[in-house]
């Protein structure tokens, strides 16, 4: 079965990011992962990746609530950035605030808001969705 090659978390959670990798190596979801703790992180990290042409992330995992720069910020700078390639963006946050959910829907960027935390099924769906786009 065909599976994503490169997957980015940005969060600033050890415990979400520690769970997610393992449930993402449970579902044999993608080949590598790249880990940030901050938006700011993930920016400074992904620019000249993207500026690159390579090693470019098929999907992106992205935080709300971060310190330094949080996951809007991160929307805000990530999408000034020319990519060689399409990268899905998942919103995933334990915020259940329903301006958050609806913020979300002004970027176009981002293919869906997901509440933690993120299960098998969840990351088989992210799956389908993203190797099908």
């Amino acid at each position: 079965m065909k599976k994503i090659d490169i997957t980015c978390i940005v969060d600033d959670d050890p415990i979400f990011i520690f769970g997610a990798k393992r449930m993402m190596e449970l579902s044999n979801f993608c080949n590598s992962f790249m880990i940030f703790k901050n938006g700011k992180e993930a920016i400074d990290n992904l620019k000249p990746i993207m500026q690159s042409g390579e090693n470019i992330p098929d999907v992106i995992l992205l935080d709300i609530n971060m310190p330094i720069m949080d996951g809007w910020q991160f929307l805000d700078e990530f999408t000034t950035i020319e990519s060689h390639k399409q990268i899905t963006i998942y919103i995933v946050s334990s915020s259940i605030d329903p301006m958050d959910i609806n913020r979300v829907k002004r970027y176009e960027s981002v293919s869906n808001y997901i509440v933690k935390p993120i299960s098998i099924d969840t990351l088989k769906q992210i799956s389908v969705d993203v190797l099908n786009s």
